[in-house]
């Protein structure tokens, strides 16, 4: 058996065709540009070109772009003023308004455009005029890890496309920054929402840095930002990477300037090449589980959801230990849970519900915590579970 190859430069791919003769044709566009007759039982092998768009496996290096992962919120509103807080899986949101006078409400959204079932909404409730230091914007941090092979920072830094859909009431030119992880390397781009309250497909192409320090572990990589209305220090010219920290161009929309301002985003794609492909969508469970590994939680369904066997060391402490079903980028380093009230322990001859829970430790694999009880007996295997629906429990510091 014979091998016939051929390559080519094309972006576009391939497309095999044959004809009755066993002639094969090579197809990189319109127009068929290789032929080549083979007989039969005879293997043709085409060459991939280097610079084809990845098409397989972790294509978007984004994680949530299609805002459907919400495990802190489940879709309730959250108020940002003059703090950042974390939103949605995997974004981070922050309003500085002075004194505090500038509020935003952030929430997962069904209004979304055909393919997507939600997106990301940010309104305005109390506006501002922004003052020179004063920062306005949105983010997610991407893994070093998960996209080394970008090559930032080299003289092989690639190309790479951002996609969204946006639907905005405020009409105008908005920034896109791209930085590293000291922020002080920073490009803007800017993309131009033209009707108000429509969605709108809109696709960025930068070229990588060349220089800097960009991290290649499971420290940040890049930081994508979506700007608000950040004041005019962090003002810079759009199209080049540029020393320092900037989030926007100057004439940029100030979202943050308008009172009742909507601003809904989603499908957002980072992507290695100069062209934006088809959104990658992953099953539900793996962007999950992508998004546990920065925030390992559990939400209860059930007034008598189990979350972690346990063992009472003293008459007054269950502690129980929590394995992660996904490995943390970090071993956390505290715990969040909506009540105390929210959990029950019961070790089958006593049982109760804890007055409050605190973190103990944490490894890679797993986490233990402590509930504050009265009534039990020193020496005893436990179970503790929800006794709320509304139960969560939150393993942070893993964040980026």
């Amino acid at each position: 058996m014979s091998t016939i190859s051929a390559s080519t430069t094309s972006t576009t791919g391939y497309v095999v065709t044959s004809d009755t003769t066993g002639t094969l044709v090579l197809q990189t566009g319109a127009t068929p540009t290789t032929a080549v007759t083979v007989a039969s039982n005879q293997q043709v092998t085409f060459a991939q070109p280097a610079n084809l768009p990845n098409t397989f496996g972790f294509k978007n290096r984004i994680i949530n772009g299609g805002m459907v992962i919400d495990q802190r919120n489940s879709g309730a509103s959250v108020t940002i003023n003059n703090t950042a807080v974390y939103t949605l899986d995997r974004w981070y949101d922050r309003c500085v308004g002075g004194a505090g006078s500038a509020v935003m409400t952030v929430q997962r959204s069904t209004t979304a455009p055909t393919g997507f079932t939600n997106s990301k909404l940010t309104t305005v409730t109390t506006s501002k005029s922004p003052a020179v230091s004063e920062q306005f914007w949105f983010y997610q941090a991407v893994e070093g890890l998960n996209m080394s092979d970008f090559g930032m920072g080299t003289a092989s830094a690639v190309t790479f496309t951002l996609s969204f859909w946006v639907r905005a009431s405020v009409t105008g030119t908005y920034s896109v920054a791209f930085q590293n992880s000291a922020q002080n390397r920073s490009y803007v781009a800017t993309y131009t929402v033209n009707a108000a309250n429509t969605f709108e497909y809109k696709t960025l192409t930068i070229t990588g840095d060349t220089t800097g320090t960009w991290l290649t572990d499971n420290g940040v990589g890049m930081y994508v930002f979506f700007d608000t209305g950040s004041g005019s220090n962090f003002n810079a010219a759009a199209g080049a990477w540029t020393a320092g920290t900037y989030y926007r161009t100057s004439g940029s929309v100030s979202l943050i300037a308008n009172s009742g301002a909507t601003f809904y985003i989603t499908g957002v794609q980072l992507e290695k090449g100069s062209t934006a492909t088809s959104f990658d969508y992953r099953p539900y469970g793996t962007e999950l589980a992508l998004c546990q590994r920065y925030l390992p939680a559990l939400n209860s369904t059930s007034t008598t959801d189990p979350v972690a066997l346990a063992f009472t060391p003293a008459t007054t402490i269950v502690r129980g230990q929590f394995d992660f079903k996904v490995t943390p980028r970090t071993p956390p380093t505290g715990i969040t849970v909506s009540s105390a009230s929210h959990f029950s322990w019961d070790t089958g001859v006593a049982s109760g519900t804890p007055s409050a829970i605190s973190f103990t430790a944490a490894s890679s694999q797993s986490a233990r915590f402590a509930l504050t009880v009265t009534g039990a007996t020193a020496g005893n295997a436990a179970v503790i579970s929800f006794s709320s629906a509304s139960g969560q429990i939150l393993f942070t510091g893993c964040e980026l």
